[in-house]
């Protein structure tokens, strides 16, 4: 049977852009994306990296041309796409949301009945317009959408939004979320044999970066009377690692703790006695 490489198709620029660079190479996997390069063969792994425009990717992984991409949900689902959602990655997490001029008297979303809403989006605003039993004139426009209130194109938007500062200085407001995204893996269901084998090879090793990413490794000296205590504080995984320190009557001890409320339990160990505290990112994690 013929062999050949992995393709995976990635956004060439844009938000998703140097977090899904960043993310391949954390699995080890080295390749050069020098400016302007359309597609780029992996030094250590049977991988080729395809860079496109992020509304292709859907596109090119259902027509073969690439065998898995790594896309916004909110494109994937714009494009009414039907590939397997393999893994969300944890980045690029954004809203699909309207938002209305600044003094635009808005209560409900039956104000915007009759109204102008500029979007790179129409499939999905207007399924969300009908399920509401809304009736809007939907202008579809690219580019910079979050200016066309102010020009006089349409009386409101819908757009991504992460921060919100871009609709803030446009004078915008968002009022509703029509969904939210992330970057999301994904593969179409007819891989061969060897390909779906690399393919199980990168997932493990994506699954194993997203893993580390939600959890700290920390270290610390602990009074032997308090390591009950302490202990119950940072499970780990399993239990965490305890081994007697030269000082007599302190051991180290070594866990993982969740990244989103490490610095509570920094402060209750620090309460409890514990001392020479560190905590440290982690760029893999298998469970």
């Amino acid at each position: 049977m013929f062999n050949r490489n992995l393709k995976i198709a990635v956004q060439k620029a844009g938000r998703l852009s140097e977090a899904t660079v960043e993310l391949l190479k954390k699995c080890d996997i080295g390749f050069d994306n020098g400016h302007g390069k359309l597609r780029s063969l992996a030094f250590n792994f049977p991988l080729e990296m395809l860079f496109l425009r992020d509304d292709d990717i859907p596109q090119y992984v259902e027509d073969g041309v690439a065998d898995c991409g790594i896309v916004g949900e909110n494109v994937l689902a714009e494009a009414e796409s039907d590939l397997m959602i393999v893994e969300r990655l944890g980045f690029g997490r954004c809203r699909l949301s309207i938002a209305v001029p600044r003094g635009f008297r808005y209560r409900n979303i039956e104000n915007l009945a009759g109204k102008r809403i500029a979007t790179s989006y129409p499939l999905l605003l207007g399924r969300f317009l009908k399920e509401r039993g809304v009736f809007a004139d939907v202008h579809t426009i690219s580019g910079s959408v979050e200016i066309a209130p102010g020009v006089g194109l349409s009386d409101a938007i819908c757009d991504l939004v992460s921060s919100g500062s871009t609709l803030f200085t446009n004078g915008l407001e968002e009022v509703e979320t029509v969904m939210n995204s992330e970057a999301v893996l994904v593969v179409r269901s007819d891989l061969s044999r060897p390909l779906k084998k690399i393919f199980e090879s990168l997932t493990f090793r994506i699954k194993a970066v997203s893993e580390a990413r939600k959890n700290k490794y920390i270290l610390l000296n602990a009074p032997n009377e308090r390591l009950g205590e302490i202990r119950n504080l940072i499970p780990g995984m399993k239990s965490p690692t305890v081994m007697p320190l030269a000082q007599e009557g302190w051991s180290s001890i070594h866990s993982v703790i969740a990244d989103d409320d490490h610095w509570p339990v920094v402060e209750k160990l620090k309460a409890s006695g514990a001392e020479g505290i560190l905590v440290i990112s982690i760029d893999q994690m298998i469970r």
